[in-house]
């Protein structure tokens, strides 16, 4: 049905909701990192617009013919009936490549053009907010006015990595459409296809790392996690292997150009944490979840790598894993 694993249940939702004249004006798209929700939501807006405008689209795929002129308009990104919100680059010389922390308020401001006029090539307009966790305060409370008074023919698509850090206000106007990690042999095909070129092994081992999330494994060979890892293990077991792991580590990511690595191991450092509590005895549960906690508040948006000096957060991060080695 869908070249998207793992998600067939959620596909044919989509589809049959895009069929009816009820269409839910805002959807939040929710689920681990790298599961595919945005390409899904994505194929999603594209199949809004095209039956739209009145012309047919596939019962058995989420996303419209690929030579449909709506088609060229969207990936060409010049439809006039749909706009993306995302976190823009920093116009920094010293930051070049950077994104900017949130989605601001003039972000979600600039929606104004799209939703106080009429479609142009159809009946729809989409607006897709990928991630909607990036919204800062301001924008949030923005959106929730086209939320609250959504403009005839408007549809919201939210992908969400963490719908818990979303406003309940915004939450509660929108169908959540839940994703879950694939399956392990889910995860096994969707490796093979994007990385044909590594060993099995090699491919295994990533996937074990990933949790179920093929774009998580992708990323972890990329910034290469398991070497991250390592430096965690050095770090929980204590002694001058983990004081050398972790200066290692604060020397490693602190770079500008470090910083697509530094966010990983921003996230990691949760994942890791919860798989050494698993099957711990039960006095070491509560200085062990304290320290979960912490690490997912550094980790959640509390304090992020871009409002917290990158040396001192992975040194607070450390300091969390080696509280539970302790």
């Amino acid at each position: 049905m869908t070249r998207w694993l793992g998600h067939d249940e959620q596909i044919a939702a989509l589809i049959e909701a895009s069929a009816t004249t009820r269409l839910h004006h805002g959807w939040i798209f929710a689920g681990p990192r790298g599961l595919g929700k945005a390409g899904i939501a994505y194929d999603f807006a594209r199949r809004l617009l095209v039956s739209g405008a009145g012309r047919p689209v596939p019962s058995d795929r989420l996303a419209p013919d690929p030579t449909d002129p709506a088609m060229r308009l969207f990936d060409g990104g010049a439809h006039p009936d749909f706009m993306r919100l995302e976190r823009l680059e920093r116009d920094s010389k010293t930051d070049s490549g950077a994104l900017a922390r949130n989605i601001t308020v003039d972000q979600v401001r600039s929606l104004s053009r799209l939703l106080h006029s009429a479609p142009s090539m159809g009946s729809r307009r989409v607006v897709l907010i990928d991630s909607a966790d990036d919204l800062e305060a301001g924008a949030a409370n923005a959106l929730l006015k086209s939320l609250e008074e959504p403009p005839t023919g408007a549809i919201f698509l939210l992908v969400a990595h963490r719908p818990g850090r979303l406003l309940p206000t915004i939450r509660s106007r929108c169908r959540v459409m839940r994703f879950a990690p694939l399956d392990d042999a889910s995860m096994a095909q969707a490796l093979a296809t994007a990385l044909p070129e590594v060993p099995e092994p090699e491919r295994a081992a990533l996937a074990a790392s990933a949790e179920g999330s093929p774009g998580q494994a992708i990323v972890n060979r990329d910034l290469d996690l398991p070497g991250l890892e390592r430096a965690l293990d050095a770090i929980a077991q204590g002694g001058r292997g983990g004081e050398g792991a972790r200066a290692g580590l604060m020397s490693a990511l602190s770079g500008v150009a470090a910083r697509p690595r530094l966010e990983a191991f921003v996230d990691l450092v949760p994942r890791y944490i919860a798989r050494r509590l698993r099957g711990a005895p039960a006095p070491s549960l509560g200085p062990g979840i304290a320290a979960y906690e912490e690490a997912q508040r550094l980790g959640a948006g509390a304090v992020t790598p871009l409002q917290l000096e990158p040396g001192a957060l992975v040194y607070t991060l450390c300091e969390t894993v080696a509280r539970v080695g302790r």
